[in-house]
């Protein structure tokens, strides 16, 4: 693990040390099937649009034959500075019929760069730059697009010091 000291909490309630992630791994991630809903908004509107379309999302799935199987994710289709393009959504058991902005999508099976990030959703941007760091270092390209998987978060313990993010790099094949 490369955490130099454990994240601390600042008057806010937010982290106040620099963002530290686990060591990378090389790993296969395995296709999984997904309901999502599919956004581009700018980058300072992504606390805003997120909470009503997780809420959209469960309320289609509990209406259908199928169940969440996973963590909620974030998958990054395109990387921008100035918006983000991404697909927030539920792993689930079944296909989902489309429902308002709910649609059936997936993660796909790709060869990743995988951590995890510990620490309030605020830290991510400095994670995800420790990260693409690592990758640069080790000679790791990727291949545009990334996701994050919510394994703890604010669902399961309101403290953000407990809250555990997997991040997604699909890499290039060797």
């Amino acid at each position: 693990m490369s955490k130099a000291e454990d994240q601390t909490s600042g008057p806010d309630g937010h982290g106040t040390n620099p963002a530290t992630i686990d060591t990378p791994e090389i790993r296969r991630s395995e296709r999984r099937i997904a309901a999502v809903i599919h956004m581009t908004v700018p980058r300072e509107e992504m606390k805003m649009v997120m909470g009503p379309a997780v809420e959209e999302l469960r309320s289609v799935i509990a209406g259908q034959a199928c169940e969440v199987v996973g963590p909620m994710f974030a998958h990054h289709l395109t990387l921008s500075s100035s918006h983000f393009d991404f697909e927030v959504g539920f792993p689930v058991d079944a296909p989902v019929h489309s429902a308002g902005r709910v649609r059936s999508g997936e993660l796909p099976a790709a060869r990743v760069a995988w951590t995890t990030y510990r620490g309030d959703y605020q830290g991510l941007f400095e994670a995800w730059d420790e990260f693409g760091k690592w990758a640069e270092q080790n000679g790791v390209r990727g291949k545009g697009t990334l996701w994050e998987s919510y394994a703890i978060g604010p669902e399961s313990d309101p403290d953000p010091r407990s809250w555990v993010t997997e991040l997604y790099l699909p890499i290039e094949e060797d």
